[in-house]
C-alpha cells in the first residue's frame, strides 16, 4: 500500500530536505566562523596594534576553522539515520560557510589604519550576526526577537573576551 501525498505535503518535505541538507550546515558554518574567529582576531589587533597581523591571524583562524568544521560535519553523521543528506556535501557546505563567516570581519583588517579597520570590522560583525539571526528566523522558524538576542549575546561575549584578552596581554 502506497501513501498518497498532497502537493502541500510534498512541498513541506522538500522544504525540510532543503533545510536539513543545505541551510542548516551553511548556518552552522556561518555561526561558527563568525563567532569563533572573533576572539583571536580582536585579541591580535589589540595586542599587536597591527592590522596586518590581525588580518593574517583572522585568515588563519577562518581557514583552519573551515577545514575543521567541514571534516567534523562530514564525519559526524552518514545521513542515513538523520536523513540529512550526503556527509561530504554537508561537510563542504559547513566548511565553506565557516571560512566565509570568519573572513567577512577579517577583510577590514586589509585597511592599514588599525582604528579604521576595527571600526569597519565592528560594523561587519553586527551585520553578520543580524544576517545569522534572520536566517535562523527565516529557515529554522525561530522567533525573531529570541534569535536576535541569542546570536547577539553569544557573539558579544566572544567579541568582548577577545578585546579584553588583547588589551590585558598588551598591558593596557
Amino acid at each position: 500500500m502506497t501513501a498518497i501525498t498532497t502537493p502541500i505535503e510534498e512541498s513541506a518535505a522538500a522544504d525540510s530536505r532543503l533545510v536539513l541538507r543545505f541551510v542548516q550546515p551553511a548556518l552552522l558554518g556561518l555561526m561558527d566562523g563568525s563567532v569563533s574567529t572573533l576572539a583571536p582576531l580582536f585579541a591580535t589587533a589589540n595586542l599587536t596594534g597591527s592590522s596586518r597581523a590581525a588580518f593574517f591571524v583572522g585568515l588563519a583562524a577562518a581557514v583552519g576553522a573551515g577545514i575543521s568544521m567541514g571534516f567534523a560535519e562530514a564525519l559526524s553523521d552518514d545521513g542515513k539515520v538523520s536523513l540529512r543528506g550526503e556527509p561530504w556535501m554537508r561537510g563542504a557546505i559547513t566548511g565553506i560557510g565557516t571560512a566565509l563567516g570568519g573572513m567577512f570581519h577579517t577583510f577590514p583588517f586589509l585597511i592599514g589604519d588599525l582604528r579604521t579597520a576595527m571600526a569597519t570590522a565592528y560594523v561587519v560583525v553586527i551585520l553578520e550576526l543580524l544576517a545569522i539571526a534572520y536566517i535562523r528566523y527565516r529557515y529554522m522558524r525561530s522567533a525573531l526577537w529570541r534569535t536576535v538576542v541569542q546570536v547577539i549575546v553569544g557573539g558579544a561575549i566572544v567579541f568582548f573576551i577577545g578585546l579584553w584578552l588583547g588589551r590585558y596581554a598588551a598591558g593596557t
